[in-house]
């Protein structure tokens, strides 16, 4: 592995290469990325959510589910098997972290999985993680990772799990106005707030850890959005965070688990293809305007105009998220089917599909390399000798 020349990022005993890759789903970061990192001596991680797509023989046998249980048990057994194979792939190497999305239904049970399968971190987001210690009180040795955007948020889970007597082992602190997928703010109008910069959210969180009697290197701070050069890397761990979230450059790797279609539309988008747009979750999302995207935003405030609470509109009774605009009739959210559309991505199916994406220019351009690249040229500023150098 290559040296750096910035300091570890430190989880549990593990000293880490200061980047952690961001969780991505569906299928888009899986064992095969998730191992790669964490061989590389950074944290790997596995995007908990609908890993079925991933395996043949659970594909199939989802044309025979009748109903949640049977998807929650499919989902249970790819995130299984994708665990082992990451923490055989990363051969004792850095961290294979698992993300699970609080706004999940079945979240409880991933965790419970992740925990049980060997996974040595949960990163959660998508929601305040109040209850992250409980559902984790039996693997002590799982670093818990809360993914938040604000100050006053991290005061709150900081105080709520101060009373259980536990840390977070790190918090991850997402940017809305630069970060992909489902975006931590409360509207499309919100994600570029001045409360979101991460300057000003590391000052605020240390004069959190102070009212709250904590040392600031007892929590390391790690911010996640925008991240795309050794430069910002330096940067940001001069103004006190930990380390760095990254995700979009590392779904583009060779080694990322989707499919080389998925990688050309995140790889080829330009600053104007880039949009923002409401979710079914009910949060902002960001992603490319690809076929699917351009057709659906068109059509959204007929959609919404007529939406109506029908269980039955949940695809095959799947019921992927405790709060879905299109299942529960939510006006000013989402009318699609994310899992469909996350799923279609994942393969590659470029018009059909909806493809998350960070808002800023990849480390590489448009060009595919490898992890180890990536994590050379983020950590040491190390560029590909047969790319364009930068000044």
């Amino acid at each position: 592995m290559t040296e750096t020349p910035l300091s570890p990022l430190v989880l549990k005993s593990h000293s880490l290469k200061p980047v952690v890759q961001g969780g991505m789903g569906v299928g888009i970061s899986a064992h095969r990325l998730a191992g790669t990192v964490a061989r590389e001596g950074a944290v790997g991680t596995i995007a908990s959510v609908d890993l079925r797509h991933l395996h043949e023989d659970l594909v199939e046998e989802s044309k025979h589910a009748t109903g949640t249980e049977d998807y929650d048990r499919l989902n249970l057994i790819a995130l299984d098997r994708e665990i082992k194979q990451a923490l055989t792939l990363a051969d004792g190497n850095g961290m294979v972290s698992v993300n699970v999305m609080k706004a999940v239904d079945a979240h409880a049970k991933y965790v419970r999985q992740a925990c049980e399968s060997g996974a040595q971190a949960i990163t959660m987001g998508a929601g305040l993680p109040l209850d992250l210690p409980d559902m984790t009180a039996n693997h002590p040795d799982v670093a818990l990772l809360p993914i938040l955007s604000e100050s006053r948020g991290i005061g709150i889970v900081l105080k709520r799990w101060m009373k259980k007597n536990r840390l977070p082992d790190a918090i991850v602190i997402e940017h809305p106005g630069h970060a992909g997928g489902h975006l931590g703010a409360a509207r499309k109008e919100d994600v570029n707030d001045a409360r979101f910069d991460f300057a000003r959210v590391l000052e605020e969180t240390f004069e959190v850890f102070k009212s709250l009697g904590l040392e600031r290197e007892k929590v390391p701070l790690i911010v996640a959005g925008g991240i795309n050069s050794f430069e910002k890397v330096k940067h940001y761990l001069g103004l006190g965070a930990s380390g760095v979230q990254v995700g979009t450059a590392f779904a583009v790797t060779t080694e990322g688990d989707a499919h080389d279609n998925f990688k050309s539309v995140l790889a080829g988008a330009k600053k104007e293809d880039i949009v923002e747009f409401m979710s079914v979750a009910g949060l902002p999302a960001r992603g490319v305007m690809t076929p699917f995207l351009k057709s659906y935003l068109k059509r959204e405030s007929t959609l919404q105009a007529n939406a109506k609470a029908d269980p039955a509109r949940c695809t095959q009774a799947l019921n992927c998220l405790s709060v879905c605009g299109l299942r529960d009739g939510l006006s000013k959210v989402g009318q699609f089917c994310i899992d469909l559309k996350l799923a279609a991505a994942y393969r590659g199916e470029v018009s059909k599909g909806l493809f998350f994406r960070g808002s800023e220019a990849l480390p590489f351009d448009s060009a595919i390399r490898s992890v180890k690249e990536l994590l050379d040229y983020l950590t040491t500023g190390l560029r590909p000798a047969d790319l364009p150098q930068r000044a």
